[in-house]
């Protein structure tokens, strides 16, 4: 942000700064230029080349005539027995070159004959009296040992200590057939410590000045380089000066402009720190004020809507918890929510939402359910109530189904069907009602039943002593009488027992002993194999002992009698397996049992009203059986269903809360 007026501002405080600037780099480059050429004018060249030109011409002049001389003492000492060692004659012919002062020092070397590579042995040497005391033999025994050996360079100049340099020349000493070299001869001119001090003073004046004047464009480079950088920090100092004081003037406006963005993106809490008094800061204060009432605005609003929120999770979860079905449609008939009691109750999923309602219901099964919407938009009142029995998977489904129209004034935005699951309720009227039934024909029924047996056995002995044809009838039908009678109790017995069963006395027992007790019932029968499958972790589950094996004996009689319907009906004659099975549910803490057989199943139409009471499949029986097993199940807390086995067969799966 303001990128543009930062740049206009930068761009003037270059355009001040950058004439002086130019102004200093060139100046300033011409001032080096112009030092530059004087500090290398050509007569200091000129006299500098001179200097050292004279030097030069004087230490080869020096060089050359101790050369000459080294040259004529070789030809002299040839024949004067240097190859014998003989000092005295040698020094005779050495001595008067020094004493007459064409030569500072003269140095004779001997070759030891027979050696190889050849070496020399010093003989002696003859010396001026100013040459000084601290000149060293090693510098002339190298140079006589490189001249033996054949090198070509017979020169060298040796500095000494006290500021004066010897100037050597050597050269071999030949026999004079001019056959091998016998000695070496070093002549040696010295040099004061002030000549070779102005002669070296000299050298090196000239050298430093070439240095100098190969270095002239690096000097210049250097000095210009410092110019050029004054330049450019005047203008990068007029750039920070520049972005600086826009900085300055833009960073209030670009805090507010900032502070916008983030109330913008919902960050109320957002402050500026005022850095003025001036109207600047009097703009941040405003803007500050204008933050926190839209901050105490907001926090307004975010409390409503949490409340709506939570009123809105509150009532989604009791839709989600309650066991009645809740189902709403839009103004287009179209399936809005459903809560999951309602998906339970009418067998359908997630995938109903947003669907239409004719399409969803002209399912055969909820069929009945389809005109409920229509008669409550055509009803002017409130809710309409409705009972609607289903059959779905062979078993009747009682609801009771609730229909509330939805209107905003006189437009109709939808319809609320509420749905209810009565079958327990018809269940226990049922039981009821044939529990009030089984009362008044136990009554009914038992009262005559005690003098028609009376009767039947004083005819049986008063006719004891009548004749045999007489007697045998009697008897047949008294018998029959009584065995009707009896056949008339037992089911006298049970309706008693339907009717006044009393309430469990439940203790913490083992299952599998109760189980186990039951079925030692059925170990005689031959063909009939019991499979038991019993879950180990299975804990102590609280129930009526007796009731519960009354419970496992009457669904084993079942299983038995199915078994035994394939062959001829006794159960004897039952072939199969029996199933057994224990599992325990630690999530929900129930105790699952399960009986099983492999014999024809159940049939659709049966298994709604199997637990009904007088209905049964065998048609010989009372069919109080599977009432009183889901009775005493009920009355422990439990649940009991009736569902098929595959290939064939039929299971009823019972759970206990422990």
């Amino acid at each position: 942000p303001f990128a543009r007026f930062r740049a206009k501002l930068v761009a003037a405080m270059l355009g001040l700064a950058l004439v002086p600037a130019v102004l200093v780099l060139i100046v300033g480059s011409e001032l080096i230029r112009n030092s530059a050429s004087r500090w290398f004018a050509p007569p200091i060249d000129d006299v500098l080349s001179a200097a050292r030109e004279i030097a030069s011409d004087y230490y080869q002049d020096t060089q050359v005539q101790t050369g000459r001389q080294a040259v004529r003492l070789a030809r002299v000492l040839a024949t004067a027995g240097i190859e014998r060692g003989d000092v005295a004659t040698i020094r005779a012919r050495v001595s008067p070159e020094v004493a007459s002062g064409r030569s500072t020092l003269i140095e004779i070397y001997r070759i030891v004959p027979g050696s190889d590579p050849l070496e020399v042995q010093p003989l002696f040497d003859v010396a001026w009296p100013s040459v000084p005391r601290d000149v060293t033999r090693a510098s002339a025994d190298r140079l006589a040992a490189r001249v033996a050996a054949g090198s070509a360079d017979t020169r060298a100049i040796e500095p000494l200590g006290s500021g004066g340099e010897l100037v050597r020349s050597a050269s071999l000493v030949r026999l004079p057939d001019g056959t091998a070299p016998v000695g070496v001869v070093i002549v040696s001119e010295y040099l004061s410590g002030s000549l070779a001090q102005h002669s070296r003073r000299i050298v090196e004046a000239y050298e430093g000045y070439q240095q100098l004047r190969v270095l002239r464009r690096p000097i210049e480079g250097v000095y210009l380089s410092f110019f050029l950088m004054v330049t450019l920090f005047i203008l990068v100092s007029a750039t920070w000066l520049g972005l600086y004081t826009a900085k300055r003037i833009t960073r209030p406006i670009g805090l507010l402009a900032a502070g916008a963005r983030e109330i913008g993106a919902g960050h109320f809490d957002y402050r500026i720190e005022p850095e003025t008094a001036d109207e600047f800061g009097q703009l941040v204060e405003a803007f500050n004020t204008m933050a926190g009432e839209l901050e105490q605005s907001r926090g307004e609003v975010q409390r409503k809507s949490r409340e709506v929120e939570g009123r809105g999770r509150y009532i989604e979860t009791i839709l989600k918890r309650i066991a009645t079905g809740v189902l709403s449609l839009d103004a287009r008939g179209r399936i809005n929510t459903m809560n999951s009691a309602a998906a339970r109750l009418l067998g359908l999923d997630a995938s109903a939402v947003g669907q239409s309602f004719d399409d969803i219901f002209s399912r055969p099964d909820l069929r009945p359910l389809l005109s409920i919407p229509q008669a409550a938009a055509r009803s002017r009142g409130g809710t309409a109530g409705h009972e609607i029995a289903l059959v779905r998977d062979g078993r009747e489904l009682h609801l009771a189904v609730a229909a509330t129209p939805l209107r905003d004034q006189a437009n109709s935005e939808g319809t609320v069907l509420v749905f209810d699951d009565v079958t327990p309720l018809i269940r226990a009227q049922r039981v009821s009602a044939w529990r009030d039934v089984a009362r008044r024909l136990a009554h009914e029924i038992k009262n005559p039943l005690t003098p028609i047996q009376l009767s039947a056995e004083r005819l049986r002995r008063h006719f004891l002593a009548a004749p045999a044809g007489t007697r045998a009838l009697v008897d047949e039908c008294s018998t029959n009488i009584i065995g009707a009678v009896e056949s008339l109790k037992g089911l006298v017995d049970e309706f008693s027992q339907f009717a006044r069963m009393p309430a469990p006395h439940a203790v913490p027992s083992d299952v599998h002993a109760l189980l186990d007790d039951a079925l030692a019932l059925y170990a005689g029968l031959p063909r009939l194999t019991v499979a038991r499958e019993y879950d180990p972790a299975m804990p102590s589950v609280r129930v009526d002992p007796e009731q519960f094996k009354r419970v496992v004996i009457n669904l084993v009689d079942n299983a038995v009698e199915a078994l035994a319907s394939q062959r001829d009906g006794t159960p004897a004659s039952a072939s199969g397996t029996i199933s057994v099975q224990t599992s325990w549910d630690d999530a929900h803490r129930l105790a699952r049992l399960v009986v099983a057989d492999d014999g024809p199943g159940l049939g659709d139409a049966d298994r709604s009203k199997l637990f009904l009471p007088y209905y049964s499949t065998k048609g010989r029986d009372s069919g109080l059986g599977l009432a009183i097993v889901r009775r005493i199940v009920v009355e422990h807390g439990g649940s009991i269903e009736a569902t098929d086995c595959r290939p064939h067969g039929a299971a009823f799966v019972m759970e206990l809360p422990a």
